[in-house]
């Protein structure tokens, strides 16, 4: 009989940023504390600031050729990631083993070919029929397949291939809300029996000037001077795009201990919600999702995926100061930069292997952000999308748990 209020276990933790490969790996960089930085690239980026991918061997997680050559770079990084959360958390590469594993992905929609666009401005400059001139050109020049390869269930899909993860396959789309309701989707069929496992997260490539075109338009970047997100206001706030590839194997008690897999942490809970943008109900509306922790503040730690856009930073730190006040605050995007789809799961992911490591995560911003009295055992991981959907999730340590 299904138990709606079973536990949902993270055994499995891929994460891919501007700071490296590996939970592990990004926990020994955050635990390096104030005066640390992120890793930023700005030359053919300027004014804005991008959080780039460091060099990867794809290779490692997607080893034929053939699947590599036909993925753009955010289904290689949710592809890779993906292969490191099924490697982390013991899944052996057997079909009928994964074939129980179910997947939700958030995922947005994929790249332009700029070479093409710049082809077709450049012919339609000097001509008297501009129309001719760009449906010529792009009945010649666009490759057949790039409509195809834009679909966003194809990172499921090549996910399906090279991991042989062939259980039941959703797809979220919907940028910061797609995250939320991805883990949430996922955390809810576990807890109701309707799933034993699942590989849930999402991929955001930020090297995309065909994005930081349509950000830059909507004026939503930083731009000129880098600041950590807590100190983004006036003419210094704004988005800081973070290419990151988050994914989590979340398991019911149940499987975890029929495979003995060991456990990060517990998803205690995923909710989300959204509506109009305005700051009163947009705070009304975040207010409710969090949790009621009875715990005392210095047991928690917040991990806020907050955008650096002030007039949502400012709502969010007001309602964590009221709703969690003395919990100390990680703006995470100050490291990662900010992930759109990826934003929550990396969030969560930061989440479980610090409750699993004990560890008190140092401030990113010392002006802004405070230091942990102790190591925490829950954390709040939240989400304010920059143009619609919040999200929060409670990330619980589990007694005895080490990774």
């Amino acid at each position: 009989m299904n138990n709606p209020s079973r536990d949902v276990l993270i055994t499995g933790i891929g994460l891919v940023s501007s700071l490296g490969e590996g939970i592990g790996a990004h926990l020994d960089v955050l635990a390096k504390g104030p005066g640390l930085q992120p890793n930023i690239k700005t030359e053919g980026y300027e004014p804005y600031f991008v959080h780039g991918l460091p060099a990867i061997d794809w290779s490692r997680q997607i080893p034929k050729k053939g699947d590599l050559r036909q993925m753009e770079t955010w289904q290689k990084l949710g592809t890779y990631s993906a292969g490191l959360a099924l490697e982390d958390a013991g899944i052996p590469m057997d079909e009928a083993v994964r074939a129980e594993i179910d997947m939700i992905v958030a995922a947005g929609g994929g790249e332009r070919d700029a070479a093409v666009d710049a082809m077709v401005m450049e012919r339609a400059r000097g001509s008297n029929d501009t129309e001719k001139v760009i449906n010529d050109t792009l009945s010649t020049e666009l490759r057949p397949t790039l409509f195809l390869a834009q679909l966003s269930n194809l990172l499921a899909g090549n996910i399906s291939i090279v991991h042989k993860v062939t259980g039941s396959s959703r797809t979220f789309m919907g940028e910061e809300a797609a995250g939320i309701s991805a883990l949430y989707s996922a955390k809810a069929r576990i807890a109701s029996g309707q799933s034993e496992i699942c590989l849930v997260g999402g991929a955001f490539s930020a090297e995309r000037k065909d994005l930081i075109l349509n950000f830059d338009l909507a004026e939503l970047l930083l731009k000129d001077e880098w600041r950590p997100v807590f100190a983004r206001s006036g003419a210094h706030q704004g988005i800081a795009a973070g290419s990151v590839g988050a994914f989590l194997v979340l398991e019911s008690p149940e499987h975890a201990e029929r495979r003995a897999a060991k456990a990060y942490a517990r998803l205690v809970s995923a909710v989300g919600d959204r509506g109009r943008r305005d700051p009163e109900k947009t705070a009304k509306r975040f207010a409710a999702l969090l949790p009621d922790v009875t715990a005392p503040m210095d047991d928690v730690i917040v991990l806020s995926g907050a955008t650096g856009l002030e007039g949502l930073t400012s709502t969010e730190r007001t309602v964590l100061s009221e709703r969690l006040s003395g919990a100390p605050v990680r703006a995470y995007g100050t490291m990662l930069g900010h992930s759109f789809e990826a934003q929550m799961p990396a969030g969560v992911a930061l989440a479980a292997g610090a409750l699993a490591r004990g560890m008190a995560i140092p401030p990113f911003d010392t002006g802004e952000e405070r230091p942990c009295e102790a190591a925490p055992r829950r954390a709040v991981v939240t989400s304010l999308g920059h143009l619609h959907g919040e999200g929060v999730c409670l990330v619980e340590a589990i007694e005895g748990a080490s990774r």
